[in-house]
C-alpha cells in the first residue's frame, strides 16, 4: 500500500490490524537500526503476551519470521507501516521478506502468513515491485490510496455549501488528514472562507500552513530532499509550464536534462503527466497536489505579507490569481472526475477515456481548448461521445456557450473525428440562464451540470434525451 502523507493509510491499517487480530508496527524516521529492531521486538512480545526480554537481540530475519508465524497462527495480518524509514538503514528488508515468502511457498516456512507493507515515499514504494527488485511477482495486491473526491471531501469536512466546498478542495485537495490539522471550524460560506484561509493555510504558526506542508510532503521522499532542481521544476509547472520545453525555457535548462527529474516527480506523485488524446505528442504536465500548487501560486508570491502577520491582506491580494489559476483549473478537473466516476455511464457512451484536449481552427489559425472530452480512439480517428466546457465564473452560462460547443463539434468533425452522437456538456459553478435551460431541453443532446450535481447533492439540470 502506498499514498502521500495525510491520506489515511495508517488510520486504515491500524483499524484493519485490530479487526483482523493482527500486528501493526510503524517505522520511525531517523531511527537507528538497533532501536528499530528493539521496538519491533517489543511489539511482537506485546502481541504474543510475553515479556520483551524474551525476544533478546534478534536479527531482522528472526523478527520478521516470528511476526509472520504469530499472525498466521491467529489468521491475522502483519502490517509494517512506513517501511521506507527502515529501508534507509536496512535495505535488505525486502530481500528478507522475499526469502520468507519463497520458503513458505516451498513448504519450508510458515504457511498462511499475510504481510502488508506501506509507505509514503512514493519513489521507494514504486520500485519495490519493479524490475529485478526482490518483491517483484510476490505481491497479491498493489494498492495506492488516492485523496477524496470533491463530494466525499465535502461530507468529511461537513461543508454544506457547494461553492465553499469547491474552494476548500481547490486549496487542500481531498487528503482527509487535513481536517484534524485545521485550527478553526470548517468554513460554511464564502465569507467564512475569507477568514478561514488566512487563519490556516496562510498562517505560518499553524500546522496547516501551506509552506510547511509543501516542504513536509517533498521532504518525505528521499529522492528529492534538498534538490533545488526538483523544487524549481514544481514551481515552473505551478506557474504554467505544462511541457518539458516550457519548463526548460523557464529554468534555462535543455529539455534533455529535465527528462529524468520530471519522470521521477511524476512517479512519486508530485506531478501529473498526461498526453492529449487527440494529439499524442502534446504532453500536459500539471502539479498533482493542490496544496503544493497553492503554496507556489499564492503563499510564495505573498511571502513578505504572510511572514509579517498580514495573511488577510495576502489573501485579498491573491484573489484574482486564486480564481484564474487555481479555482478555474480545479473546477475543470472536478468536472472530468465526475464524468469518469459519478455520472451515469450512458453519458460517456463507448468512451474509454475522459480528458481535456485542443482543436485547431484551420481557417482562423487558432487553437481552441476543450475542457472535457469523452472519446474512444482507434487508428488515429476518435469516436467522441461528449464535448464539454467547465466554467468557474460568477456569471451564469448562456446560449452563447452552447453555440461555442456546436462550433467545436464541427471543428472536430472537420479533423476526421466521429461526433455524430456527441453530447454537448456545460459545467457551471453559478448555474445557467433560463433560455439556455429551455434550449437544452428542446434539443435533447445537451447536458447541463451545476455545482450541486458535482457534489452529489442534486441531479444534472438537464440530461440528454429527457423531456
Amino acid at each position: 500500500m502506498s499514498g502521500r502523507r495525510r491520506i489515511g493509510k495508517s488510520f486504515l491499517l491500524r483499524a484493519l490490524a485490530e479487526a483482523a487480530g493482527g500486528l501493526y508496527v510503524s517505522a520511525v524516521a531517523e531511527e537507528g537500526v538497533v532501536a528499530a529492531r528493539r521496538r519491533l521486538a517489543a511489539e511482537i512480545a506485546r502481541y504474543a503476551g510475553i515479556g520483551p526480554e524474551m525476544m533478546g537481540e534478534a536479527s531482522w530475519e528472526s523478527l520478521l519470521s516470528t511476526a509472520i508465524e504469530l499472525t498466521a497462527q491467529r489468521r491475522g495480518v502483519f502490517v509494517i507501516d512506513e517501511l521506507p524509514y527502515w529501508m534507509a538503514h536496512s535495505p535488505e528488508l525486502p530481500g528478507l521478506l522475499q526469502l520468507l515468502y519463497d520458503e513458505s511457498q516451498a513448504g519450508k516456512g510458515t504457511a498462511g502468513g499475510r504481510v502488508i507493507v506501506c509507505g509514503s515515499a512514493m519513489s521507494v514504494m514504486n520500485e519495490l515491485l519493479s524490475g529485478t527488485k526482490a518483491l517483484r511477482g510476490r505481491a497479491a495486491i498493489d494498492l495506492r490510496l488516492h485523496p477524496f473526491d470533491l463530494a466525499t471531501m465535502a461530507r468529511h469536512w461537513g461543508i454544506g455549501d457547494p461553492a465553499t466546498a469547491l474552494r476548500v478542495h481547490a486549496i487542500l485537495g481531498g487528503a482527509p488528514g487535513y481536517h484534524n490539522l485545521a485550527s478553526v471550524d470548517p468554513p460554511q460560506t464564502i465569507d467564512e472562507l475569507d477568514m478561514w484561509a488566512p487563519a490556516t493555510v496562510l498562517d505560518p504558526r499553524q500546522a496547516l500552513f501551506s509552506g510547511s506542508e509543501a516542504e513536509y510532503l517533498l521532504r518525505e521522499d528521499p529522492k528529492f530532499t534538498g534538490s533545488a532542481l526538483h523544487y524549481a521544476i514544481i514551481n515552473a509547472v505551478a506557474n504554467g509550464a505544462t511541457s518539458p520545453v516550457k519548463i526548460g525555457g523557464l529554468l534555462e535548462q535543455p529539455r534533455s536534462s529535465l527528462t529524468r527529474p520530471v519522470d521521477a516527480l511524476t512517479g512519486a506523485g508530485y506531478l501529473r503527466y498526461d498526453t492529449d488524446p487527440l494529439w499524442e505528442r502534446r504532453p500536459v504536465i500539471t502539479v498533482a497536489d493542490p496544496i503544493i500548487r497553492f503554496h507556489n501560486l499564492i503563499t510564495v508570491p505573498q511571502r513578505d505579507l504572510v511572514e509579517t502577520g498580514q495573511s488577510a491582506e495576502a489573501w485579498q491580494r491573491s484573489r484574482a490569481t486564486f480564481v484564474a489559476r487555481i479555482l478555474g483549473p480545479h473546477f475543470e478537473a472536478c468536472a472530468r472526475d465526475w464524468l469518469r466516476a459519478q455520472a451515469d455511464p450512458a453519458l460517456r457512451g463507448n468512451a474509454g477515456l475522459v480528458s481535456a484536449t485542443v482543436v485547431n481552427d484551420r481557417k482562423g489559425q487558432a487553437k481552441h481548448e476543450i475542457d472535457v472530452v469523452a472519446l474512444d480512439k482507434r487508428s488515429g480517428r476518435a469516436e467522441i461521445s461528449l464535448i464539454g466546457e467547465a466554467k468557474a465564473t460568477v456569471t451564469r452560462r448562456s446560449v452563447a456557450d452552447l453555440d461555442r460547443l456546436d462550433r467545436l463539434k464541427r471543428l472536430l468533425a472537420e479533423h476526421g473525428h466521429d461526433t455524430s452522437s456527441a453530447v454537448l456538456a456545460l459545467f457551471a459553478m453559478e448555474g445557467f440562464q433560463e433560455d439556455l435551460v429551455g434550449t437544452a431541453r428542446r434539443r435533447g443532446d445537451v447536458l447541463l451540470v451545476d455545482l450541486s450535481a458535482l457534489l452529489g447533492s442534486g441531479d444534472p439540470v438537464v440530461v440528454p434525451g429527457a423531456s
